[in-house]
């Protein structure tokens, strides 16, 4: 399989057919992201011939006697067939949609089980494609966007150097709810700095209650030296959020939001795990933030934080 540099994908995606179709960001300008840093270049589209190849060599694990003879042999689980597949990469929907189209027309020819295909994008990726390229997409399996939309607060999103503003957010969201495709939100809590967590909660909270997320995955934001917003701190320009704010910005996006959704914080930054449906646990899980806010101690919270050498 062709796959370059650590490969990301949301943890939902754990049982998706995972296909490397570009490498890198093509934005790669965010201040606080150090996720393709270990690439040697920006940005890189997959070959279609690249995509076939692995393609055949995955439709082998699943389906070739002998593969299936030597995992037994191995103790190896058989692995199910899969009804999802994932494009890698930091967003492959940039890609045209003909490009797009051509790698669905292939995933279907040796999978025809695979019912969606699912990838990260840009908030700016979705902006180009028309609303019939849109809906053809759908048609093609395209489905559970991935969105790392990090936060509906304007000062935040123009600092941290997004490319896009609050009501891009919600206008592209309408675009994908009229295509009938259905999206996830990344959610990144600390992104609106010091003194100013609880207000970027408001925000955003007030941006997605126009929009129709399926989840909002919050993760809390973690800053390594290689980033440029650490550079920014080193120079006084912005301070992060403790832990215990952290904490009480969530509670704050949770308790503000009025949109049916799935919330939950997963992956490596997360210590404190929390996971509901939207409005039914929002007293739930608010209560449980509300009970660690009065009794966790900041210097464990900030211990674990920085003991994270890579998300």
């Amino acid at each position: 399989m062709h796959f370059e540099g650590t490969i990301w994908r949301p943890p939902y995606e754990a049982y998706s057919l995972l296909l490397q179709a570009t490498a890198g960001c093509t934005h790669h300008a965010c201040k606080f992201c150090t996720l393709y840093e270990d690439l040697p270049f920006r940005f890189r589209m997959s070959p279609l011939s690249e995509i076939e190849e692995d393609l055949r060599e995955a439709q082998l694990l699943y389906t070739d006697p002998m593969m299936q003879l030597s995992a037994r042999l191995q103790s190896l689980p058989r692995p199910p067939f899969p009804r999802r597949a994932f494009l890698t990469g930091a967003n492959p929907f940039v890609l045209h949609p003909e490009k797009l189209g051509a790698i669905a027309d292939m995933i279907h020819r040796y999978f025809p089980g695979i019912e969606t295909i699912g990838c990260f994008a840009r908030v700016t990726d979705i902006a180009p494609k028309s609303g019939e390229e849109l809906r053809a997409l759908r048609e093609l399996g395209y489905d559970g966007l991935t969105i790392g939309v990090e936060t509906g607060d304007g000062e935040a999103l123009a600092f941290m150097n997004k490319g896009y503003g609050p009501e891009d957010i919600v206008q592209q969201a309408r675009r994908l709810d009229e295509a009938g495709m259905t999206y996830n939100f990344f959610y990144l809590t600390g992104i609106s700095g010091a003194g100013r967590g609880e207000e970027g909660a408001r925000r955003s909270a007030e941006v997605f209650n126009r929009t129709h997320p399926r989840m909002i995955g919050a993760s809390m934001l973690t800053i390594f030296p290689e980033s440029e917003l650490w550079r920014e701190i080193q120079r006084g320009s912005w301070t992060e959020e403790s832990e215990l704010e952290k904490l009480a910005e969530l509670k704050v996006l949770i308790e503000r939001l009025t949109i049916p959704t799935c919330i939950a914080t997963e992956g490596a930054s997360n210590l404190i795990q929390v996971r509901g449906e939207l409005p039914g646990d929002r007293e739930r899980l608010a209560g449980y933030l509300g009970e660690l806010l009065a009794t966790a101690d900041e210097g464990s919270l900030r211990a674990y934080r920085t003991s994270l050498r890579h998300l």
